[in-house]
């Protein structure tokens, strides 16, 4: 994989000049990327109709057009939070890693949990690795290194955030409870949002994401849900090592991944069920 390369998803389009005139520095990069985006949920406005709807922007030059259509301005000058675009984790990295891209800089998305944001559950996360020529880092751009964190979000050591395969087959082993990795702690009122189920779709969120298409993070395909049989949970126990050995710069590892990925891959359309409010419906992978 050419991690330099945009992909359809972080590709700016017709907004590529905007990145020229960011600066060069990763930190400024995620100042900016901060600058535009506002979570959600943990923004602390509550969004509701179109503005929440926001969050449901597949493609980077999409996220790009709503700013430009609201602000105008380069994408540096500052934003009053109500103004930035309504988005999830997924949209901090993936912004995030398209400025990078454009600069020549080889970065992707890493998607896992997150031991951070809650002190009794671990919750659904994307955050980016760029090459700095000698290893891949990782960074949080949703967080901002001024704050009081207790490790460093420009260069995030093993332990605040663990990638979906790791947590796959640490529950699979018996050594994590899996009720509490996942997007939302406890049964809920539907749909259960944590779990082996949801840790498992997880897993091939890392996978796509890996290999090029950084889906969003409520989209699913294939034998992605709740059930599956233990032929699929079978299936993800190899994917799952094969991503940790992947990591670790096991080449055959992520050759094997590249040759099985077309046969797992969402082959053009993905079942999109939004917290947003929208109707859940198949959706074509089209920019």
């Amino acid at each position: 994989m050419d991690y330099v390369k945009q992909t359809p998803y972080s590709d700016p389009g017709e907004y590529a000049h905007l990145f020229d005139a960011l600066p060069d520095d990763i930190p400024a990069i995620g100042a900016v990327v901060r600058n535009l985006l506002i979570h959600y949920r943990g923004g602390g406005i509550e969004f509701t109709g179109d503005r929440l709807a926001e969050i449901d922007h597949r493609w980077v030059a999409s996220i790009i057009a709503t700013d430009q259509r609201r602000n105008g301005t380069p994408l540096a000058v500052p934003r009053e939070p109500f103004d930035r675009v309504v988005c999830c984790c997924r949209d901090y990295t993936l912004l995030f890693v398209s400025a990078l891209r454009h600069k020549g800089i080889p970065a992707r998305s890493r998607v896992g949990f997150a031991v951070y944001f809650n002190e009794n559950f671990n919750h659904d996360h994307v955050v980016a690795e760029y090459w700095n020529g000698e290893r891949w880092v990782m960074t949080d751009a949703e967080l901002d290194p001024a704050d009081n964190h207790p490790f460093d979000s420009l260069d995030m050591p093993a332990g605040p955030f663990l990638s979906a395969a790791e947590v796959w087959l640490g529950a699979r082993a018996g050594h994590l409870d899996p009720t509490l990795y996942g997007a939302v702690p406890g049964p809920g009122d539907g749909l259960t949002l944590n779990g082996l189920w949801f840790i498992r779709t997880y897993v091939h969120y890392q996978l796509a994401h890996l290999m090029g298409d950084e889906l969003l993070l409520w989209e699913t395909w294939g034998t992605l849900a709740p059930t599956y049989t233990e032929a699929d949970a079978a299936e993800t126990d190899e994917l799952a090592a094969l991503l940790i050995a992947a990591d670790t710069g096991d080449e055959t590892a992520f050759k094997e991944l590249m040759s099985r990925y077309p046969a797992l891959a969402p082959n053009g359309r993905t079942l999109l069920t939004s917290p947003s409010g929208r109707p859940h419906e198949w959706v074509q992978l089209v920019r």
